[in-house]
């Protein structure tokens, strides 16, 4: 089975094209990273519109991450069958056309179906993207093509709240969708012009068996993960159907993988050690990174009582430290060992952890805003010189199936990153107000004698509402460090993964884009 190999600048005429051609797939990447996370804070909104329960609207998420899962692991062989520029069209055009849709649905049914086809179309994007930056680019320029690359895919799931919240306040929360119209069009209009199409191997049989047991799988994974916290996990017949369903199938997808032919995601990525502990990194880059955007908004609004501008605009310096690091960590892996970059970010990032496991709702600003800017740094120093560590010896026939597994897995660290973050931080509060509520009784001296006459009382029920709300706020914050230092402990077999990677080749030779100077 052959694969393609994508075409160096030495295809295209001008540096006016090359340049079109990155901005066009990096608005792609950037649309698809958005609306991972953009529509989120316009789900009260859409509930009303669609008359939809709380747990129906949870569906307009969920079927958009289980369907770009799903879609992701084939991108590498729907781009050696069919060329690269053709599926980045049709997902494209698929991604804007689908994003129009769910601005307009009406009801439900409408919605889901139209998120599913949205994530459908929009799984390739951000893989295809990464394997035209790394193919247009020689090893000595792609330190910096990974750092640009990397600010759409980091950057986001960062903003898009802070800009869903923005849209749907000022205009309607069709807005979330209608946004990506002029980008898509601009992006379409840009790569039938411009890029330059692969080479296509008709003969390849595509191996349904394996995308089958992975799409169910991935499917019943993510349906797990992410209806786990409301169906009280596995006291739910429906989680233990889908975590069983789910279990099977990744089962029978590596059993096939390792043994079969013609498997549409090549085994023998798996024998480059690089790219094997860059895919752990990966999955940890996701986990941390969408579990603590997660945690982050409620605890500055439900405990430290900000109203929601303040949060978006406290979550900024993270997105900020995050770009200036990508810009400093391309250079620095070009000139240094990359995996000291690495484990540098790696240290900053669990720093921060540990500093947000200690923090109460009246942590000051500024030092809030510092932890988060030193998060992203660290974040940044991570995500770029991984990247060029994992395909700096990885064959070029496999760059694709490489980025695609390499989106899969972040999606999947992320998927559950916040499902596990979420579990902990409702366990903890409940065990650590159980802890506090054994001492209010009446038979403690030390409350009945320093207790205000009536405000805690517990003999009346105003007091005992008084009590019990104080008791419920200081178990919420006990929780939320247990689950910022649950992140430090995880993360930190991280340090170990970095120095199972071989030391990237230097980059020599001369440029083959002369004409980006």
């Amino acid at each position: 089975m052959s694969r393609a190999v994508g075409l160096s600048s030495d295809a295209y005429e001008s540096k006016f094209e090359l340049r079109i051609v990155m901005l066009c797939s990096m608005a792609g990447t950037l649309m698809q990273a958005l609306d991972s996370t953009i529509a989120n804070v316009a789900l009260p909104d859409m509930q009303g519109s669609l008359a939809a329960s709380r747990d129906q609207i949870t569906w307009v998420l969920t079927s958009y991450i289980v369907a770009a899962a799903i879609m992701t692991a084939p991108v590498g062989w729907l781009s050696s069958r069919f060329g690269r520029k053709n599926v980045a069209l049709v997902s494209l055009a698929g991604f804007t056309i689908t994003s129009m849709m769910c601005g307009a649905a009406q009801t439900l049914d409408q919605m889901v179906i139209f998120r599913l086809l949205q994530g459908v179309f929009g799984a390739a994007l951000s893989p295809l993207s990464q394997a035209i930056m790394l193919d247009l680019y020689p090893p000595q320029k792609r330190g910096q093509m990974m750092a640009i690359w990397g600010m759409g895919v980091m950057l986001g799931p960062i903003l898009g709240p802070t800009l869903g919240g923005w849209l749907t306040e000022s205009y309607n929360w069709r807005w979330v969708f209608y946004v990506n119209l002029p980008f898509g069009i601009a992006s379409v209009t840009g790569i039938a012009l411009f890029l330059r199409d692969t080479h296509r191997d008709s003969t390849l049989r595509f191996d349904w068996f394996g995308f089958g047991v992975l799409g169910v799988g991935l499917g019943g994974m993510q349906l797990m993960l992410d209806r786990g916290t409301s169906q009280d996990w596995f006291g739910s017949m429906e989680i233990v159907a889908e975590a069983v369903i789910g279990g099977l199938g990744l089962y029978l997808f590596i059993v096939h993988m390792l043994t079969g032919k013609g498997t549409f995601i090549p085994r023998e990525m798996f024998r480059d050690r690089n790219f094997v502990s860059a895919l752990f990194l990966m999955f940890m880059i996701g986990l941390v990174m969408l579990a603590s955007s997660a945690l982050l908004p409620p605890f500055l609004q439900n405990l430290g009582g900000r109203t929601v501008t303040e949060t978006g605009i406290l979550m900024a310096p993270r997105g900020v430290g995050t770009m200036i690091a990508m810009v400093l960590a391309g250079r620095f892996a070009a000139r240094f060992d990359p995996r000291y970059v690495m484990t540098g970010g790696l240290l900053l990032l669990l720093w921060s952890m540990f500093e947000m496991s200690r923090w109460t709702p009246d942590i000051a600003t500024w030092w809030l805003i510092v932890t988060t800017f030193i998060q992203g740094i660290g974040m940044g120093f991570v995500f770029v010189p991984m990247n060029l560590a994992a395909f700096a010896t990885l064959p070029a026939v496999f760059r694709t199936d490489g980025a695609a597994l390499v989106n899969l897995i972040r999606n999947v660290g992320a998927a559950i990153g916040i499902s596990i973050t979420t579990t902990v931080l409702a366990m903890s509060m409940q065990i650590v107000h159980s802890q506090m509520a054994e001492s209010a009784n009446p038979f403690n001296r030390n409350l009945a004698t320093n207790a205000p006459s009536m405000f805690w009382n517990l003999q009346i029920p105003f007091g005992m509402q008084n009590l019990d709300m104080m008791i419920t706020q200081n178990a919420a914050v006990v929780a939320y460090a247990n689950d910022f230092l649950f992140m430090f402990y995880i993360s930190l077999p991280s340090l170990l993964v970095v120095f199972l990677m071989k030391r990237p080749p230097p980059a020599s030779g001369p440029t083959h884009i002369e004409v980006m100077e």
